[in-house]
């Protein structure tokens, strides 16, 4: 039996959407909201045969991806987050990129030669790639119109990943894969009946809205620092809502901070994309923080750390 365990952002999404019009086969779907990445422990070990694993930290895996190994069970792993000490065993092919300029969609891309390099270019600009993103349209000759079209669908499908519990969410990770799946092209799937990219457009215009409101808790010459209500919308919006204040000021780090039920915070950091370094660096140094140079974030800050948290964000860019 094969497993695919895969986040559930666009980067996750669409670089098994291109695994999978690759290389067809039934296999187990693996996934939930964004910020749920320790999916190898929901791998049933005495079926697995093969696992693919996809845009999930292995550092945050390592014991359960260790226990597959220990099975001779045989493991793909794409990644470009925080890897830790990759194990040596006959049984794992790692395919790790932690350049801040990367993404899983980008590796599985070359690893596919260009052969679904729109469904890259979308998830590129979803994780907010933006730059490389741009250069891949350059090499296929993509018009402003279409790069347009990529982007915003990247966005829509990356916005639709955030949430506490998959409740949150207008389609469940697994679902809007499956659907996706389906289209040899993202302009295909724009392009159909019902289209996804359009439930999505008119939801995410919705909560950007609501976003536009937030409290600003710090703002410097180094850092801004956003709160988002204990709300589904701000939830969803947090990720990408952090990525637009990124892209309009890129010579400042961001952080958007939302309210959870037991009075701790969900963090999205960014990097400023001037000087793409340190997102995961600093997020390490609180309980269940992790992610990427450029992108990282804190499942459950606590409250009484959350004026140390602003404090080491603005010092570290200093």
């Amino acid at each position: 039996m094969h497993f695919d365990v895969f986040n559930g952002d666009a980067d996750g999404i669409l670089s098994l959407v291109q695994l999978r019009l690759a290389e067809p086969k039934e296999s187990v779907l693996v996934t939930g909201v964004k910020r749920d990445i320790n999916l190898l422990k929901k791998v049933d070990v005495k079926a697995a045969t093969s696992v693919t694993t996809l845009d999930i930290s292995m550092e945050k895996n390592i014991e359960a991806l260790n226990e597959l190994l220990n099975k001779n069970t045989n493991v793909l792993y794409i990644d470009h987050h925080r890897s830790g000490d990759i194990p040596s065993n006959s049984a794992l092919e790692a395919v790790i990129d932690t350049d801040a300029n990367t993404c899983t969609a980008l590796l599985v891309n070359e690893r596919l030669n260009g052969q679904y390099v729109l469904w890259a270019i979308t998830a590129a600009y979803g994780d907010n790639m933006l730059a490389s993103a741009e250069r891949l349209a350059d090499e296929v000759g993509l018009t402003d119109a279409q790069r347009a079209q990529l982007k915003n669908f990247g966005i829509y499908v990356n916005y639709n990943g955030y949430g506490r519990t998959v409740d949150d969410l207008h389609f469940a990770p697994d679902l809007l894969f499956r659907e996706l799946v389906q289209f040899e092209s993202p302009f295909d799937a724009i392009n159909a009946k019902d289209s996804v990219f359009h439930q999505l457009e008119k939801a995410y215009k919705e909560d950007m809205a609501n976003a536009k409101a937030a409290k600003v808790l710090a703002d410097n010459d180094t850092a801004k620092v956003v709160e988002l209500d204990d709300a589904p919308w701000a939830r969803r919006v947090s990720g990408v809502f952090g990525n637009e204040l990124a892209n309009l000021s890129p010579d400042k780090a961001h952080a958007v901070i939302t309210l959870n039920s037991d009075n701790s915070y969900t963090v999205s950091v960014r990097a400023p994309l001037n000087n793409k370094q340190g997102a995961d660096e600093i997020c390490v140094q609180f309980p269940s923080g992790g992610g990427r140079a450029g992108a990282a974030g804190i499942n459950a800050l606590p409250a009484n750390q959350l004026e140390q948290f602003i404090e080491v964000l603005g010092a570290y860019y200093r």
